[in-house]
């Protein structure tokens, strides 16, 4: 005979003001199976928690139902209770009356009698309940780190300052991502490199990180604690154990006119190169698209003047097979070309930017090493216009979303261009102004009133080019001016960041989800902001939504700690909350068929095929097996499942049916 016991909380006002709670508990009691029934303001409090406990230990309770609000956020806690008192925490059931009653409902009969029901269902589905014990996975204590910008770089040394070993994989010949290619950061203006550089040779020099640089990720398989990575390191034709980065090859290659990405395509690089002076690991690579050995078969200028004969041009890419614990994405973001706004005339037009060229141009590694001049003649921009949101918060564009970084670096650019050129005008055409972070506010309003700069509120319609100016055509909507017309010498464009290219198909190796726009998505926008889906699998920076650096490095910090957290144990305790085949025993009375529909759709790939044998060892069939350690219980395997040979644990159909009955 089952010994339930019945706990209805209050919430405060938030249930019951329109559930009489008290008639809940007194309805209850009469429910065949419930011993003790009680209603409480606030039973998720300590003395409500006491409350339960002793309960369990005087009625004896083999069950327990709390009616109170979200599972989402007290089931956790409520478990807890019960297992502090000796019960089961699976044992423990919840029904939501905040959300499912007495938030949707006016205070009425009919509110009370449906949380009535609520709970009762509840009270029935315990009964079916059996206790179920946490899973218990081995945890390799080595994280992987993908992306090397100062989201990945803040990640892994803090990992690896908590004395656990991690593996770096950066895409690109060198770590920096978006910020080694600043000239200065708001809202201190101070040097990007200067903050950054220590940082990433740290990094490099970090005993405990390994890094791989000019390399991507190749294949996932495993599950938390117990992931299987295939790394390609692609060839950069050079060995990097002899190279001692004098960068002689660079000075000497002839092939020197080849657009530099660094420099977002304002300047040249040869072909064999290191991206930028500081670079990490300072180690040349050859770009074969553009090597006149690898098109022609000819010139290996390269191989005659290293000295230390460190070219090897038949280098192939190497595949790494790595075992690692946890994973830290932090991909980083790309700058949306404004070529996607003809209106603007990017591409057509050598001087209109965007703002990361801008970047470029103001800084004292960039192709002007610092001089203010425009990309088309060279000269010094007598006036520059910005423009904000080109791309952002435009839905007729198909990006609604605000960029969150492009208030502030327009005005950073703006202040950047007064102080270089002191004569000059700067505008700028914005929508609204979204400051919003420490002294941010105040970036804008120095901007404005100390350094001239000229804000127009309303949105640019088209540039074209006449005179040798750029006419600059939008609207005042502060002053009512229906069209305000500027001749610039320089058009800055504060185009949208977007998601970087593969980014989609990056989040289906990892079995993670992505939103719309193909940024990676979090498991909870409030409650588990920098975890996704897939556990062991964290997101630090821009590859989850536009920030800029102050908040990057603290995700990426708190992406951190979740790795730490997760190797301070050498097991991981998991939930049981998982499916399982009804293999009872002698397995070959399993009603599996061995049809395999489930493997597929399994999104986890936690379920395989193995061959059932009798006692003299032959095979007489084939079942499906799920490893317990992949297996998120989302039931996908349970609905697909024609033969009914599979159940989630909590959840198996023989509750589910009772739940229903009891209504």
């Amino acid at each position: 005979m089952s010994r339930i016991g019945v706990f209805v909380c209050h919430c405060g006002t938030n249930i019951s003001a329109t559930v009489d709670c008290p008639g809940v508990a007194e309805t209850l009691s009469h429910v065949p199976g419930v011993v003790h029934s009680v209603d409480y303001k606030y039973m998720c409090s300590d003395p409500g928690q006491t409350m339960i406990k002793d309960a369990i230990k005087e009625h004896k309770l083999d069950g327990v139902v709390v009616s109170a609000c979200s599972p989402h956020m007290h089931e956790p806690t409520f478990r807890r209770a019960c297992a502090e008192a000796g019960l089961n925490p699976y044992l423990c059931e919840m029904a939501n009356l905040r959300e499912h009653c007495s938030w949707v409902h006016d205070k009425e009969e009919a509110t009370t009698v449906k949380a009535i029901d609520l709970v009762r269902k509840m009270v029935e589905k315990v009964k079916k309940n059996q206790p179920l014990y946490s899973i218990k996975v081995p945890v390799t204590k080595t994280a992987l780190v993908l992306g090397g910008g100062i989201a990945g770089i803040q990640a892994a040394l803090d990992i690896a300052n908590a004395g656990h070993k991690v593996v770096m994989v950066e895409r690109d010949p060198s770590i920096g991502g978006h910020m080694s290619q600043l000239s200065e950061t708001f809202p201190t203006l101070d040097c990007s490199q200067c903050i950054l550089t220590p940082r990433m040779v740290e990094v490099a020099q970090h005993p405990n990180i390994t890094l791989h640089t000019y390399s991507e990720l190749e294949s996932l398989e495993g599950f938390i604690g117990n992931f299987k990575v295939k790394i390609r390191k692609k060839a950069r034709c050079v060995d990097e154990k002899l190279c001692t980065g004098c960068g002689l090859c660079s000075q000497k290659c002839p092939t020197k006119k080849n657009l530099s990405e660094f420099n977002e395509g304002l300047g040249y690089r040869p072909a064999i190169y290191s991206p930028f002076p500081q670079a990490v690991p300072n180690k040349p690579v050859i770009d074969k698209t553009q090597c006149t050995f690898f098109l022609k078969g000819k010139c290996k200028v390269c191989e005659k003047v290293c000295p230390t004969k460190a070219i090897r041009y038949d280098q192939e890419d190497q595949i790494l097979d790595i075992d690692i614990g946890a994973i830290v994405l932090a991909t980083g973001f790309k700058v949306l070309q404004p070529d996607f706004f003809p209106e603007y005339g990017y591409g057509k037009y050598k001087d209109v930017i965007q703002g990361l060229q801008f970047e470029r141009l103001a800084s004292a590694s960039g192709p002007t090493s610092g001089e203010m001049k425009r990309p088309s003649d060279g000269k010094e921009p007598e006036t520059v216009v910005f423009v904000a949101c080109a791309g952002s918060r435009d839905e007729a564009k198909g990006l609604p979303y605000c960029s969150k970084i492009c208030c502030m670096y327009t005005a950073k650019h703006a202040m950047l261009y007064k102080h270089k050129v002191h004569h000059g005008n700067a505008y700028v055409f914005y929508m609204d102004i979204r400051s919003g972070g420490k002294m941010y506010d105040e970036f804008v309003r120095r901007a404005i009133e100390e350094d001239g700069v000229k804000y127009i509120r309303g949105r640019v319609s088209t540039i074209y080019e006449e005179d040798g100016k750029l006419i600059v055509k939008g609207a005042d909507t502060l002053l009512g001016h229906q069209t305000v017309e500027i001749k610039a010498d320089m058009v800055v464009l504060a185009s949208a960041a977007v998601a970087n290219d593969g980014a989609e198909e990056l989040a289906q190796k990892l079995h993670v989800s992505y939103d719309p726009y193909h940024f990676f998505a979090e498991a909870h926008p409030k409650l588990r902001p920098v975890e996704t889906n897939t556990a062991g699998i964290f997101l630090a920076g821009a590859c989850q939504a536009p920030r800029d650096i102050p908040e990057t490095v603290s995700q990426a910090s708190g992406a951190a700690s979740k790795v730490a957290a997760l190797f301070s144990q050498s097991e991981l305790t998991r939930e049981p909350i998982i499916a399982v085949v009804n293999r009872t025993a002698p397995p070959l009375h399993s009603t599996c068929t061995g049809c395999a529909l489930c493997v597929p759709a399994c999104p986890y790939q936690a379920i395989e095929m193995e061959d059932i044998k009798n006692r003299d060892g032959k095979v007489v069939k084939r079942a499906a097996k799920i490893n317990p350690g992949l297996c998120q219980g989302c039931g996908t395997c349970v609905a697909l499942c024609r033969v009914k040979a599979i159940d989630l644990q909590g959840f198996s159909n023989e509750q589910i049916f009772a739940e229903l009955m009891a209504l």
